[in-house]
C-alpha cells in the first residue's frame, strides 16, 4: 500500500496517477470524505486525518510500503517558525507509530541554505525526519514553473508579468510539478537505506524573460517582464495580508542573489521533461476554461 498526503493537490495527484496506472494500491489521506471521492472512484483507499492529528496520521500511515509526505505550505509563518515545528512533531509521532516501510517526504531547493528565510521550515522539517529510524528520502525540487499561475491574468490583459525573481535575465532553477510527481512516484517505488537527498529541476533553467517569452508565444501577443522593486516588497506584502514578510523577502533574496541553489549549480540534479511553454500553455488553457 502506498499512502499519499496532499493528493487533491498537483504534485500529489501526478504521484497517485502514476502509481494507479501501474496497478499498484494507492490510500488517499484527506481531511473529509468529500475530497476523497474522485480518488474512491479511481479505485483508491481513503483514510480520513488531518495534518495535525498525530495518531489518526499514524492510522493512515499503518502497513504502509511507503509513505509520501507533502507539508502545507506556510508563506506567512508566525516567528520561530510554530507552524512548522508543530507539524514536525506530529509526523514523527505519526511515522512512530506506523513504521512504514520507507518514506518519501517533499522538502524544497533551499532546504539547505545557511541563512534563515522562508524556506527554512523544510530544513526544520528534515532534521526532524532524519531522526526517524526509518529510510527517508528528501526530495528537493526546483522553483515551482506554477507559480506563473500569478501573471496569467497581467500576461494576458496588460501584456506584462511582474517578476520578484531578478535580474529578469538569469536563469533560475525551475520544474514543472508533473515532473516532480512523476519523479516522486518512482523514488516511493525503490528500496534504499538511510537518508538521501533527491535534488530535482527541469530540462533548462528559465529566466523572467524566458516566461515573459512563453506567454508571449502561448497568448500571440507581445509580453514583457518587468521587476518589482525591492522597496515595495514588505509593504505589497503586507497589504495581502502579510504579518510576518520577512522570511519570504529573504527567501527571494536568496534566490536572486544565489545563496539559495542548488549546491553545485544543478549539475548532479535529475532533470524533468516538462517545460516552461508547456506549463504555461496550460496554465492559459485553464484559466480561459474556467472564465
Amino acid at each position: 500500500m502506498y499512502a499519499i498526503t496532499g493528493i487533491t493537490g498537483k504534485v500529489g495527484g501526478t504521484l497517485a496517477n502514476a502509481l494507479l496506472d501501474k496497478g499498484l494500491p494507492v490510500r488517499a489521506i484527506v481531511r473529509d470524505a468529500g475530497k476523497g471521492a474522485a480518488w474512491v472512484a479511481r479505485g483508491c483507499e481513503v483514510a480520513i486525518a488531518d495534518m495535525a492529528d498525530g495518531a489518526a496520521l499514524g492510522t493512515a500511515f499503518a502497513d504502509a510500503e511507503a509513505v509520501f509526505i507533502l507539508p502545507p505550505s506556510e508563506f506567512d509563518p508566525k516567528p520561530g517558525y510554530v507552524q512548522a515545528q508543530e507539524l514536525n512533531h506530529t509526523l514523527v509521532e505519526a511515522l512512530t507509530l506506523a513504521r512504514p516501510n520507507r518514506v518519501v517526504c517533499l522538502s524544497t531547493i533551499g532546504a539547505d541554505a545557511g541563512q534563515d528565510n522562508l524556506l527554512t521550515q523544510r530544513t526544520l522539517l528534515e532534521q526532524a525526519l532524519s531522526a526517524l529510524p526509518l529510510p527517508v528520502t528528501f526530495l528537493r525540487p526546483a522553483w515551482f514553473l506554477e507559480n506563473a499561475a500569478w501573471d496569467v491574468a497581467s500576461a494576458r490583459d496588460e501584456g506584462v508579468i511582474h517578476s520578484f525573481l531578478m535580474p529578469l535575465d538569469k536563469p533560475f532553477a525551475m520544474v514543472a510539478t508533473a515532473d516532480v510527481g512523476t519523479l516522486a512516484a518512482q523514488l516511493m517505488q525503490e528500496n534504499w537505506s538511510g537518508k538521501r537527498i533527491i535534488e530535482l529541476e527541469g530540462p533548462r533553467r528559465v529566466s523572467p524573460n524566458d516566461l515573459a517569452a512563453a506567454f508571449a508565444k502561448v497568448l500571440g501577443r507581445p509580453v514583457r517582464a518587468e521587476a518589482v522593486p525591492h522597496e515595495s516588497w514588505d509593504g505589497l506584502f503586507r497589504a495581502q495580508g502579510g504579518l510576518n514578510p520577512n522570511p519570504r523577502i529573504r527567501m527571494l533574496d536568496g534566490f536572486n542573489q544565489g545563496w539559495i541553489d542548488f549546491p553545485d549549480g544543478g549539475a548532479r540534479a535529475v532533470k524533468g521533461t516538462t517545460d516552461a511553454e508547456a506549463v504555461i500553455a496550460g496554465l492559459v488553457h485553464r484559466e480561459a476554461a474556467a472564465a
